[in-house]
């Protein structure tokens, strides 16, 4: 089935027919909706009002949602000016990432009431109705899954709430359920859903039953995790349980965990394999992320965009180099940081900087990518690199040029004969600060970056490489650092690395990393760090240094506060004249640092909901 188009006049009709009056005039039906009779017995229009809700999901970061949600917690730089407060600011206040939307939620509960309802007909099989419910249930499941992990406990209401308009609304406010109790749910309703949703992903955009699986791994993994670790720091936990999971519970839910994941490893949940399209690994690796053909059976369950329906956004007129943009200015907000970068190992699967030399003596390079060589192919297929190639044209970063005696010329303008079209300039929005664009999710198709168009690359919810890692951190949770070893060198090697990991080189430091660098733009960093709690030691508040990034590679807990760049300059005389070295920069707009606070591990329920309900308690350390 293709992606699912939504008819929003139709989708009004479930949310009226919860709200019923006494009034004669009320029970006329509007003339601009359809009854919800006649919705709920026609499988087009079911659709069509799932198609509302599923567009309605709530991911962290999204391509729909704009660049912004990828450029935080130094992994990149925002350049643009009025984005800039994500590197002047120094930390987070207590209401970031939040989500409260039992608008939502009621609309969910609304459909299910209304399509259990519904009779089996010649128009609608016993096999519809099993999957709609099931699909409407995944959807609340994992909007659940949303909430509890940027919240924890919240309250846990799977049915429409009816107001009686008597004066007394106390009937209708529910406490907040125990975090875990709100896990449960989600892991639960999976389990119960799984058999009723397709066992094959011919339609990546609608649950399957991979997609409940892919779920639940998660949300087990988190629930495993936030037992474990939330012994680390005791006073993010309220005694009523509301936010906290007792240690006794992890090896349960680390148990869910690699039991769902294998689910889809050994194909119960239909086909699935890491992309392997391409015999090229770093355009093999940034092709995942662009492939939305039947080749591509690595991407489980999508948020899609389809140009000809007029569903498109705007990632990629954001985020384009700028030499390369469409429209010539519009381009170049998102660059990763050198703190990233550093991140990817070599080939032979150990940590090394790049090496750029000292301050003394620099190492100059034939050509830019030169520095790059013989890495993780995922660096190149993540992070466009100084001297690489997009929609058919190389990249022009360079910084200025340098003499054999160690003067820099440079320029405050780029494009000039000193200065790159695509900077790096400090401070000149639009193009790099770092020295590097992104280059996940960017689309080469022409045309994809014009304002006008935009691009249908879809959003990667759910994936097979990450359930390949859940199942590694849970077995190596599980104490089984072979099984562990197993599932993480499965990535690796699509990623050209060499060297196998034993069961003695599985630890929490190589989870963390593998996670980080396979995972990276899609999400998942400010979740893994806080259910890890390794947020507050992570973004400290204290400065970064260059020093900090190349002598703590690998490390879990290693500080990263601030985004750090590597710039190119051109040599211009002497013995290697023409050659290119690199100089660390951080960039001049980096004056704040980020701090993660233990207030931050939940995000603040508004004043305005606890006025409302008074029976929802306030999160602890806010």
């Amino acid at each position: 089935m293709k992606k699912i188009i939504v008819y929003s006049i139709v989708g009004l009709a479930t949310a009226l027919s919860g709200c019923k009056k006494d009034s004669d005039f009320l029970d006329i039906p509007p003339v601009q909706v359809l009854p919800s009779e006649t919705v709920f017995s026609d499988p087009a229009l079911i659709l069509s009002v799932l198609g509302d809700l599923y567009n309605r999901q709530v991911d962290f970061s999204s391509l729909d949602g704009g660049w912004r949600t990828f450029a935080d917690f130094s992994e990149s730089f925002p350049s643009e000016n009025g984005s800039d407060f994500l590197v002047t600011r120094s930390g987070w206040g207590y209401g970031e990432w939040g989500t409260w939307d039992y608008g939502y939620i009621r609309d969910l509960n609304l459909f299910l009431q209304r399509m259990d309802a519904t009779e089996v007909s010649t128009k609608i099989t016993a096999g519809d109705k099993a999957r709609f419910l099931a699909e409407g249930r995944f959807l609340r499941a994992n909007y659940y899954f949303e909430m509890v992990k940027r919240m924890g406990g919240v309250p846990l209401i799977i049915e429409p709430m009816q107001y009686d308009y008597k004066g007394d609304p106390t009937y209708l406010q529910r406490p907040r359920a125990k975090e875990a109790e709100i896990y449960d749910f989600v892991i639960s309703e999976a389990e119960e859903i799984k058999n009723d949703l397709p066992a094959n992903l011919a339609d990546k955009s609608r649950a399957t039953k991979a997609a409940a699986l892919a779920m639940e791994s998660r949300a087990a993994l988190y629930a495993g995790s936030i037992a474990k670790y939330g012994a680390t720091t005791p006073t993010v936990s309220l005694s009523t349980g509301e936010v906290g999971i007792a240690a006794s519970q992890a090896n349960g839910y680390y148990t869910i965990a690699l039991r769902a994941a294998n689910e889809i490893i050994d194909q119960s949940a239909g086909t699935v394999s890491l992309y392997r399209a391409l015999p090229d690994l770093e355009e093999n690796f940034a092709a995942i992320f662009l492939d939305k053909s039947s080749v591509n059976q690595e991407s489980i369950f999508i948020e899609d965009f389809k140009a000809f329906a007029g569903k498109t956004h705007g990632f990629t007129t954001n985020d384009q180099p700028y030499s390369r943009s469409d429209e010539g200015g519009d381009a170049g907000r998102l660059n990763p940081s050198l703190n990233l970068v550093e991140q990817f190992e070599l080939l032979n699967g150990t940590f090394a900087p790049l090496p750029i030399g000292t301050s003394a003596s620099r190492i100059a390079y034939n050509n830019q990518e030169d520095l790059f060589a013989g890495r993780d192919a995922r660096l190149r297929g993540t992070i466009l690199v100084p001297g690489a190639y997009f929609k058919s044209g190389q990249l022009k970063i360079k910084a200025g040029e340098i003499t054999s005696a160690g003067t820099i010329v440079t320029t405050d303008a780029s494009g000039g004969s000193l200065v790159g079209t695509d900077g790096p300039v400090n401070g000149l929005e639009f193009r790099t600060q770092t020295g590097f664009y992104i280059r996940k999710w960017l689309d080469p198709q022409t045309g994809s970056g014009r304002r006008g168009r935009g691009s249908d690359v879809a959003f990667i919810r759910y994936r097979f490489g990450e359930v390949l890692l859940n199942a590694a951190e849970a077995a190596f949770e599980l104490g089984q650092p072979a099984v562990a070893a197993g599932f993480m060198n499965q990535v690796r090697e699509r990623a050209g690395i060499t060297t196998p990991l034993t069961a003695a080189d599985i630890n929490f430091d190589r989870i963390v990393h593998e996670r980080r660098v396979e995972l990276a733009f899609e999400g998942h960093i400010l979740f893994d760090y806080k259910r890890w709690r390794i947020a507050d030691k992570v973004w400290n508040g204290d400065a970064t240094s260059y020093s900090d990034i190349i002598n703590n590679l690998g490390k879990a807990t290693a500080k990263s506060t601030q985004p750090w760049g590597l710039w190119p300059y051109r040599v211009q005389d002497g013995a290697n004249a023409g050659k290119w070295i690199y100089i660390e920069t951080k960039p001049s707009r980096v004056t704040g640092v980020n701090r993660f606070q233990l207030g931050n591990y939940y995000s603040a329920i508004g004043d305005d909901i606890r006025a409302a309900n008074p029976t929802i308690v306030r999160q602890p350390n806010q």
